[in-house]
């Protein structure tokens, strides 16, 4: 038995930013799904988001794939609240780990 209860899922595991490497961030934020989560993530206030609130174009699969891509990388903590699992974006620990990087990635792109 894993400890979780029926019903209940088991708690996000987490990789901090200080154990990955840098080709494993920019990885996770070199795929546009991804990249769009962590963008939306910036915008907005830590634990405001659950994971169905995200208008990307995957389904819920896919889109539990692209969070634990974004945990393993270090760049998102999440946690259960009642039957929702909210997000928040580890701005300040992954910005001690590779500064200036979140600066440009957030940065608006150009239009041509």
């Amino acid at each position: 038995m894993t400890g979780t209860s029926p019903g209940h899922r088991a708690a996000p595991e987490h990789t901090h930013p200080d154990e990955v490497p840098v080709l494993t961030a920019l990885a996770a934020l070199a795929d546009p799904v991804r990249l769009t989560l962590v963008r939306e993530l910036a915008a907005g206030a830590d634990w405001t988001r659950s994971c169905g609130s995200f208008d990307v174009p995957v389904g819920k699969a896919a889109l539990s794939h692209h969070f634990a891509v974004l945990r393993a990388a270090g760049l998102v903590e999440q946690r259960d609240e009642g039957p929702r699992r909210v997000n928040r974006l580890r701005r300040p620990e992954f910005e001690a780990r590779f500064p200036g990087l979140l600066a440009l990635v957030l940065r608006p792109e150009p239009h041509p």
